[in-house]
């Protein structure tokens, strides 16, 4: 009997291990094909739950994070921003697809990479308010402005007037790299890879807010990188 047991313990033992190395090593890797769409539109940057929409003024501050910590717009991209904008932030679990694609088809202006406030914050309150749909679902979440990031800035059109966009990549706790496959000056399409998180993480898109544009989407929903439109 005792044997009987230390093998099906083995066998359990030898299943999650195999599991786990599958998803870390594979199911983490994977990069299904996305269904672009056309037209006037901005797309998500990344797989996810969209965990706050804001339509920010300059150092405005609009994420109460717990009792005596508000942040701005400002503190998330690092950036002194001038105009009108809209915040949008996209949680993504070890379970999502974490390559990073362009919003919408633009020319890349800089990357800059931001060390972490110290040790980079889990983002676990952050997870399980997601997973329970407990709102706000940034709430206690101080990874939001703490954490390493990777910042990337770029220039496009939309309809006929110009806009400035930034796509903040922020490290979880357990992340490995943040990666960038583009360069300054480089013109990419629509729904484009630009980039990956390794391992759970979150996504912002910052761009600027022009009259006329219409919101698709709200705290708490599902997005899929270049396949959900999040304005048009």
């Amino acid at each position: 009997m005792e044997a009987r047991i230390l093998v099906g313990l083995g066998v359990i033992l030898a299943v999650s291990l195999g599991a786990l190395l599958f998803w870390r090593y594979i199911w983490f890797f994977r990069n299904p094909r996305r269904t672009i769409p056309g037209g006037q539109n901005i797309v998500s940057p990344a797989d996810g739950t969209v965990v706050y929409v804001k339509q920010v003024q300059p150092q405005e501050k609009v994420i109460a994070i717990k009792k005596g910590v508000v942040v701005s717009v400002n503190d998330i991209t690092r950036a002194d921003l001038e105009t009108p904008k809209i915040l949008i932030g996209v949680f993504m679990s070890p379970f999502n697809v974490h390559y990073n694609r362009m919003p919408l088809t633009g020319q890349i202006e800089f990357i800059k990479h931001y060390p972490g406030e110290g040790a980079n914050r889990h983002m676990g309150p952050m997870h399980w308010r997601t997973l329970l749909k407990h709102q706000p679902l940034y709430a206690d979440s101080l990874h939001i402005f703490t954490n390493e990031r990777t910042v990337t800035k770029f220039r496009s059109n939309f309809g006929q007037e110009r806009v400035n966009g930034y796509i903040v990549q922020i490290a979880g706790q357990s992340v490995h790299g943040i990666d960038s496959y583009v360069k300054p000056g480089q013109a990419l399409a629509k729904g484009e890879i630009f980039g990956m998180i390794r391992i759970g993480s979150q996504v912002d898109l910052v761009l600027t807010w022009l009259p006329g544009m219409r919101l698709r989407v709200k705290p708490g929903d599902k997005v899929y990188a270049g396949e959900t439109i999040l304005i048009d």
